[in-house]
């Protein structure tokens, strides 16, 4: 007889909060990386995808949100 999976809960629930920090985190590197790579080609690179970078950060923020959401509710 299977025991109750009561502990998946939490961890699931921090799993959240660890992709909405590694996905704010690209997010940031992505957006800062031509301010300090000014004369390299990958800051071109980088500088040209200020929109996926912006939508990184974003998603980051909503699964830190929802972390917290969760977190706070009870």
């Amino acid at each position: 007889m299977p025991l109750p999976s009561a502990p998946q809960k939490p961890k699931s629930h921090n799993e959240i909060l660890i992709k909405g920090l590694t996905i704010a985190l690209i997010g940031i590197i992505i957006l800062l990386a031509p301010v300090f790579k000014p004369e390299s080609g990958i800051a071109q690179l980088f500088a040209q995808s200020h929109i996926v970078g912006w939508f990184a950060l974003v998603l980051g923020l909503a699964f830190i949100a929802q972390f917290l959401w969760v977190r706070f509710r009870k």
